[in-house]
């Protein structure tokens, strides 16, 4: 099982940005999506963004123009540049790994808090 590791969540005033970053060791060198999902508070867990094996991201409705998923090969890291965000951007943030012929991979989780 891949072991993912998300780091860059933490407390932002809305409005701002922070960067979310996810490692999984090693090379990868064919999956069929990598990206987030959040769990909001008394909510079940929800896409976010992605990144398909070729390279195009997906974006759920609710931060597009506001989420840009991204991805470094050489340093096998997912990020997530979150700006303009909400209140209800407030959430566990997870990294996820959808490969052929294997089990998806979670992350831990990493929290993000929107408040002024």
């Amino acid at each position: 099982q891949v072991q993912l590791a998300e780091s860059g969540g933490g407390l932002a005033q809305p409005g701002g940005s922070l960067r979310l970053s996810c490692a999984a060791p090693g090379s990868i060198s064919s999956f069929n999506f990598i990206g987030w999902y959040r769990q909001r508070p008394g909510q079940p867990r929800e896409f976010t963004a992605v990144i398909n094996g070729d390279g195009n991201p997906a974006y759920a409705d609710s931060v597009k123009g506001r989420f840009t998923i991204s991805r470094d090969s050489a340093k096998n890291t997912v990020y997530l540049q979150m700006n303009s965000l909400k209140v209800e951007d407030t959430a566990v943030y997870y990294c996820v790994l959808d490969r052929p012929s294997t089990a998806t991979a979670w992350g831990q989780g990493t929290r993000v808090t929107v408040s002024s």
